[in-house]
């Protein structure tokens, strides 16, 4: 069953693209000229709107400049067609596109840094600006009347017509092959949370870059392509106040949806051409466009994500018969469970083995706070050492300058015996130390299996992802993140974390959110981990009962410091240990 929706998956787009091209060469032949000329300008505006699907609707950057990055492609096509450059529209159009992404790097570089309205003050900025510049020295050639040539075999708008849904459709197989990459994931994660997104690998300067890049290149191809439908391109079609609106339409119709970009590039021409018949001022198609920007942003949901999810829920009854289907077939045939039971290559730990982790010495201050003062944590190999301690004890502290998020300001970490106290969370998570969060930090953008992909950093066989998954209780690997609540996200953000195969995995509250039953499971199957995936876990959890059936050795932190360290059930009857807890219903049942 996987293996065909996998095909289907990867065939669609490319039967879609054949279909769309025959559709495009039917409406060069069919549509009158001014429609044509219409067309053109819908399908490089679909090409602009997928870029901006990246940036935006991907990555989750504000970008207000995308009609600049246009320009700059429509820019370089009009000074290589003056020059009469070797190669003719098609390369000129790539070096457009190349030249677009150049500058979106520059421009994105401020995003390291900026987000929000900050960054969006900058793009803004530099749209302006260049506007400004772009009014002064003109286009190269539109002085001297110097018309853009078109490519050979292309000179007619019917013809032109064709070509510009051609590189339209190259562009969206580009896309979609894109998001559906480890660097598409990467732009989704980064959206929704840097943090997540670092510590799980992936350099966020590298996503957020990136998807600059792609986006600004789209831009690029657009301008271009504009620039050999007019022929003698103006300034004036890529006022600031157009990416703006673009910006906008954008977030509207869900451009990170290839359909949906499709759909946003068509109203960008129709809307004007409507109010243009009915004797309305084109001008206020910027304000059609406002309104339905506050629209999405105050609802919190777009156009493509309300036809999804009317879909999406006009199929749950056949994916529930599924699941039942497969959860039959697990019963009937091997167990997922005694997959786990027997480690294939689980070999003795011998006593004199050193640990997988050091911490020592550890402190962390805030001003005058010390937030951790002088801890020092021993991890063994395939162990499972509880972190436990009151609220404000300083746990999730130790996690994140463990993990790298927080600077040491004394103490070394060492992984493997290796000093990584100096390492960011990207590195720390390379070298294999893994963690989760207490907070929800899983793209609902992907699927599970994308994003199990995503973390893991490396080839997954299917059946041992599927397994995975299913032992530790999560849905079937083609389920959309956001179908599911935020308990079952924990299990999937743990079940990836494992696959990663770390050396060290630290999960933060990881049974927040599960019912009682459900923690007694994940407990039973969390002691099976270290031995088959010879991974050494701290556990950091709130219910003892699960630390106690779990967890070997417990390390008790109280106001920054180690107060006990050792057996499990040793530590827990320690007097200090239990005067630190008085009060807590937890430790006094």
């Amino acid at each position: 069953m996987w293996l065909a929706n996998h095909r289907f998956r990867v065939i669609l787009p490319i039967v879609v693209a054949v279909a769309g091209v025959g559709v495009a060469w039917a409406l060069s032949v069919g549509l009158s000229g001014y429609y044509v000329f219409l067309g053109i300008s819908a399908l490089t505006a679909i090409i602009a709107v997928l870029g901006l699907g990246v940036v935006t609707g991907s990555a989750g950057i504000i970008a207000l400049s995308q009609l600049t990055f246009a320009a700059i492609g429509a820019w370089v096509v009009a000074w290589l067609n003056t020059l009469d450059a070797p190669g003719g529209f098609i390369v000129w159009l790539i070096a457009g596109g190349a030249a677009g992404a150049v500058a979106g790097i520059v421009i994105g570089l401020p995003a390291l840094r900026l987000r929000g309205v900050n960054l969006a003050v900058v793009t803004l900025g530099f749209a302006a600006a260049f506007d400004v510049m772009l009014v002064q020295i003109q286009f190269p050639g539109a002085s001297d009347g110097i018309a853009v040539a078109r490519p050979n075999g292309f000179t007619s708008d019917r013809d032109y017509f064709f070509f510009a849904a051609v590189v339209m459709v190259i562009c969206a197989l580009i896309v979609s092959a894109l998001q559906r990459s480890r660097m598409g994931s990467g732009w989704k994660a980064v959206a929704f949370s840097e943090r997540g997104t670092a510590a799980v690998g992936q350099s966020v300067s590298a996503a957020k870059l990136s998807a600059f890049a792609v986006s600004a290149a789209l831009a690029g191809i657009s301008g271009g392509l504009l620039a050999g439908q007019v022929q003698l391109p103006f300034a004036s079609s890529f006022a600031p106040l157009q990416s703006l609106a673009l910006y906008i339409l954008a977030v509207m119709s869900g451009a990170y949806l290839i359909d949906m970009a499709i759909f946003g590039g068509i109203l960008w021409v129709v809307v004007p051409e409507l109010l243009k018949r009915w004797g309305v001022p084109q001008d206020w198609g910027f304000v059609v466009f406002g309104l339905l920007g506050i629209q999405a942003l105050t609802s919190g949901s777009n156009l493509g994500e309300g036809i999804r999810g009317l879909l999406r829920r006009r199929s749950a009854a056949r994916g529930a018969a599924r699941d039942s289907e497969h959860a039959s077939v697990t019963e009937v045939g091997t167990s997922v469970l005694d997959v786990f039971a027997v480690p294939e290559a689980a070999q003795p730990i011998p006593a004199d083995a050193p640990p997988v982790l050091e911490v020592s010495g550890l402190g962390v201050q805030f001003g005058a706070l010390k937030a951790l003062d002088d801890v020092a944590v021993t991890v063994r190999q395939r162990s499972i050492m509880g972190l436990i301690g009151p609220n404000g004890a300083g746990k999730s502290t130790f996690v994140d300058a463990v993990s790298g998020f927080l600077p040491q300001h004394a103490g070394l970490t060492l992984l493997d015996g290796a000093d990584i106290s100096r390492l960011s969370p990207t590195q720390r998570a390379r070298r294999g130390l893994r963690r989760t969060f207490q907070q929800d930090r899983v793209p609902p953008q992907l699927t599970v299996e994308a994003y199990v992909r995503f973390v893991g950093r490396r080839r997954l066989d299917h059946d041992e992802l599927a397994d995975a998954l299913a032992f530790l209780g999560c849905p079937s690997p083609e389920t959309p993140l956001t179908t599911v609540d935020i308990g079952t996200r924990r299990l999937v953000e743990v079940a990836a974390a494992v696959l990663a195969g770390p050396r060290v995995l630290i999960l933060d509250e990881p049974a927040a959110g599960l019912s009682h039953d459900e923690h007694v499971q994940f407990g039973h199957r969390l002691t099976r981990i270290p031995s088959r995936f010879d991974t050494a876990i701290v556990l950091i959890e709130h219910d003892l009962d699960l630390v106690r059936s779990v967890c070997t050795e417990l390390t008790v932190l109280d106001f920054g410091r180690v107060i006990a360290q050792g057996p499990t059930a040793e530590v827990l009857d320690t007097p200090v240990v239990i005067a630190a807890y008085m009060g807590d219903a937890e430790i006094s049942s």
